[in-house]
Formats: C-alpha cells, sequence, structure tokens
C-alpha cells in the first residue's frame, strides 16, 4: 500500500487487511459514519484490522482528532454489512465508511469532543469535494441499517457538520403535544408517512401498517435528524421535520409535505 493517503488532511496509514473490489462501475456516492461501539480507541482499531473480525473502514478519528486511513478509497471496505438506502443494497461498494471512536450505546455513550468533530468534518468535507458527494448522501449507519444499528447515534452533532456545509439537514421541528401515529396503527397517514421516509431513502414497504420496521425508521430519522427525542412515535415535530428535509432535496422542490 502506499504511504500518501488520499485525504488532502493530515492522516496516516493504518492498513487493515480487510478489503476487497468495488462492485464494478459502482460510483463513490456516499459517505457513512459510524462510531467504533467498543470501550477503547485500541480494542476497536485492532478489531478493524483483524482479518479474523472482517470488518474494516477507510478512516478511523480518534478522539483527539487524529486521522487514520485504513482501506484505500479505491477498494470496497467492510463497514456498512447488510443495508439499504434509496434501493442501493451493497453500500460497501458505493461508499465511504468512516469510525469514529466513541464507546457507542453499550460501553457508556458520551459527546464527541470538539477536535474530533473538527477533525471529522475537515475528512468528510474533503471526501465529498473529491468525489462530488451529495449532502443526501451523507448518512449515519443507523440510517441505512435501522433494524439493527445505532451508530453514531442522538449525540453526534450533525448540526455542527450542517454548519460547514456537510449533509442535508434542517433545524427540528419543536417538541410538542401532538401525537399522529406509532406502532399499531394503519392507515392512509401511515402509508403516506412511509411514502415519505422511503422517499428520502429509508428501507420501507408501503403497507399503511405501522409494524416495527416503520418504528425502526422513525427511530432512525429521529436520531439523525430530530434527536431531542428518539423513541418511535410519530409526533408532529416528527413530521414537520420530515417535511422540512424532504423540501430541499433538489427532486422534491415544492411537492414535499402532502399527506402525514
Amino acid at each position: 500500500m502506499s504511504v500518501a493517503t488520499d485525504t488532502g488532511i493530515k492522516a496516516r496509514i493504518h492498513p487493515s487487511p480487510n478489503h476487497g473490489q468495488r462492485a464494478p462501475g459502482a460510483p463513490i456516492d456516499m459517505v457513512v459514519l459510524h462510531y467504533t461501539g467498543m470501550p477503547s480507541a485500541e480494542a476497536a482499531l485492532q478489531r478493524l484490522c483483524d482479518p479474523r473480525a472482517e470488518v474494516s473502514a477507510h478512516y478511523f478519528v480518534d478522539e483527539n482528532g487524529s486521522v487514520l486511513q485504513c482501506v484505500p478509497e479505491s477498494r470496497r471496505a467492510w463497514h456498512a454489512g447488510r443495508s439499504f438506502w434509496k434501493g442501493e443494497t451493497d453500500i460497501n461498494s458505493r461508499s465511504i465508511g468512516v469510525e469514529i471512536v466513541n464507546p457507542g450505546h453499550e460501553h457508556g455513550y458520551r459527546p464527541f469532543p470538539a477536535a474530533q468533530i473538527e477533525a471529522v468534518i475537515a475528512l468528510v468535507r474533503d471526501i465529498c469535494e473529491r468525489h462530488r458527494i451529495d449532502p443526501w448522501m451523507v448518512l449515519g449507519h443507523s440510517d441505512i441499517a435501522s433494524d439493527r444499528k445505532e451508530d453514531p447515534g442522538e449525540l453526534f452533532p450533525w448540526d455542527r457538520l450542517a454548519a460547514s456545509g456537510i449533509g442535508l439537514y434542517v433545524p427540528p421541528f419543536p417538541l410538542g403535544s401532538g401525537l399522529f401515529m406509532q406502532q399499531g396503527d394503519s392507515g392512509q397517514p401511515v402509508e403516506a408517512l412511509q411514502s415519505m421516509l422511503a422517499l428520502y431513502g429509508y428501507e420501507l414497504d408501503i403497507t399503511g401498517e405501522f409494524d416495527l420496521k416503520t418504528r425502526q425508521a422513525v427511530t432512525a430519522f429521529q436520531r439523525h435528524f430530530r434527536q431531542e427525542k428518539v423513541d418511535g412515535v410519530v409526533d408532529q415535530s416528527t413530521i414537520e421535520t420530515l417535511n422540512a428535509l424532504l423540501r430541499k432535496l433538489p427532486s422534491m422542490s415544492g411537492t414535499a409535505g402532502a399527506g402525514a
């Protein structure tokens, strides 16, 4: 492996053997952010470089802001697992994976230090500029695998990334008392909600039944875009935030907001 990194920011090579060939013709059009979810940075880095673990990421950002590149961007890192976004299922072939050191929900989830977030901002901006990645394709692991993942979680400051021009984001609509729907409900409003979430990219069948999968998608959406309350229940704040987000998609100008 070359001693030079792909990124224009300060970073060092720390090679992982865990990578393969990207699918032929697959564009690099996504960035997926993860937290490491292990008790220590050392344990996480060791696992990402252990051939027996069969997991890896392109970049590893420590809490002090230092950045390591573990897999060349030209190669397919093994970070997304079983996942889906906007009809695509081989997310690894079309994404850059960034692991951000944090113990995660199982080991003492905590806020991300300022130095770490500044490094993430610089790295992701550089990746997006070089690969011309659209803002709505900068995602969390929980977005693309809402039935099994929580990272980078509700403490990750997506608003700070947005203030630096990274990702698609809207200020969340304030919390209120309006309860619209929850698991077990059914009908046209549920169908409209599912359609809106699927339009943004989440994996959902449009059934009109507020099932477990719908609740998981709602939870993932809240974890990214309405972090103050993450419960999988659809209230006015969730609906209004989703509507505002959809209105920012180029194909949705003037058309989002109907239904739910």
